[in-house]
């Protein structure tokens, strides 16, 4: 049985205990929230994993890693991304289970402790990040923004995404463009860090079987030090649609090409009609039962893979698809036609139920993992009220045909683009 405790640490900051018996492992994470902007996003990016190399207590990797070795092989990670038109920026602890330690000894807690320490006190020297250290994460930054152009399939998504939403801060790539980057001075980084911990929104979680007092207690005193100024805040621009389609087409030298389709929704979260989109983006194109993987790849082998997700937070859906650059047009008029058929009405009562099957599913796997489950929390935190992942599934359970309908009628095509190839390489 999963319990779940939420409580405010300060003004802006929450925490929030998901406590499950089942595993033998523990996760606490700290994500900061700040809005996309250009001015902020390249430094605010690197700076969880600057955070994440040392601390003044443990001021080299040799140090840090000696001590996470003690608490029994426990793990440091660092994630960037985006949740609607906000950054998030987190820095995560694992590690066992205090009950499983050979002496009791309570690593949760020193977890804990050792998250304050990287994210209250860095080893500055002078008020700044280490060089040797800001060059080494610059560097990797610039690789993996050149392993995300290197998959096709994914810079396609994202490029999409940009374009769709180029007015929105959506539309910036989560770490920032890669000129950003280059550009990125060591001395942006210590304001970048001073903003985060004084003022961004915090969301503190704790998963797993733990006591989380202790934790609790360790933050309440390490926020409670800073004096924090209010929160700023994170708006979330959602556009229902648009008067004019764009399309852009882009050729590169590679063999398959791809086609991503942008489409609004009028629907974003916290509306009551989000599941209904839910059901209607799985049967459309959402699992492999869907329209589009039925008709589109199998019956019409117009496509080597081709299906749609939905985002939630933005309102917005996206179909992919890879295709040979003869058929583009071709697919795209035929992932038109089946959004017709939903809009339409054209699926049975089969289609509906396995659609919810799907759906109801992957929300009782999130309780199988405590990345899944913190995932889940995460995504609740500008709803006014956190459903648990059962909840979520019966609200689609209760969905109806006909409102899969109206749901369906609301889409409206924003944005094509094409990565279109010459059959060079890939």
């Amino acid at each position: 049985m999963i319990g779940i405790e939420q409580r405010a640490v300060c003004n802006g900051v929450n925490f929030s205990s998901i406590r499950d018996e089942r595993f033998k492992t523990i996760r606490m994470s700290v994500h900061f929230l700040w809005p996309l902007t250009k001015e902020t996003v390249s430094a605010n990016s690197i700076l969880p994993f600057l955070l994440s190399r040392a601390s003044r207590k443990y001021p080299d990797f040799t140090k840090l890693n000696a001590h996470l070795a003690e608490l029994y092989g426990a793990t440091l990670s660092v994630h960037v991304q985006k949740l609607g038109d906000v950054q998030v920026l987190s820095i995560s602890a694992s590690g066992i289970a205090d009950r499983y330690t050979l002496k009791g000894e309570p690593v949760s807690a020193q977890l804990a402790k050792l998250l304050c320490s990287i994210i209250f006190d860095p080893p500055l020297e002078n008020g700044c990040f280490s060089l040797e250290g800001f060059n080494q994460e610059k560097r990797q930054m610039l690789e993996m923004l050149d392993s995300e152009f290197n998959d096709k399939r994914l810079y396609a998504k994202l490029k999409c995404e940009q374009l769709m939403c180029a007015k929105e801060p959506y539309g910036l790539s989560r770490c920032g463009s890669r000129q950003q980057i280059k550009d990125l001075q060591l001395d942006a980084l210590t304001p970048a860090w001073e903003n985060l911990i004084h003022r961004a929104p915090v969301e503190i979680m704790v998963l797993g079987d733990c006591d989380p007092e202790p934790i609790y207690h360790d933050f309440y005193a390490a926020f409670h030090n800073l004096a924090r100024t209010n929160p700023v805040l994170c708006p979330n621009t959602v556009i229902p649609s648009v008067q004019k389609m764009a399309e852009t087409t882009e050729k590169m030298d590679v063999v398959q090409s791809k086609l991503v389709m942008g489409f609004r929704t009028a629907c974003a979260e916290p509306s009551v009609e989000v599941p209904a989109m839910k059901l209607f983006n799985a049967i459309y194109g959402g699992t492999t039962s869907c329209k589009l993987f039925l008709n589109v790849r199998e019956k019409l082998s117009l496509c080597y893979y081709c299906s749609s997700m939905f985002n939630p937070m933005k309102g917005i859906m996206l179909v992919q698809s890879g295709v040979e650059t003869k058929n583009v047009d071709r697919a795209k008029q035929e992932i038109l036609h089946q959004l017709e058929e939903v809009q339409n009405g054209s699926f049975d009562d089969n289609d509906l139920a396995t659609a919810k099957l799907s759906l109801c599913n992957s929300y009782r796997t999130l309780s199988d993992s405590l990345d899944g489950l913190e995932a889940w929390y995460l995504s609740q935190t500008f709803r006014p009220a956190v459903k648990k992942p059962e909840e979520e599934a019966e609200l689609v359970r209760n969905v109806t045909h006909e409102q899969v309908v109206e749901a369906a009628r609301k889409v409206t095509l924003d944005t094509v683009y094409r990565l279109e190839g010459n059959g060079v390489k890939d």
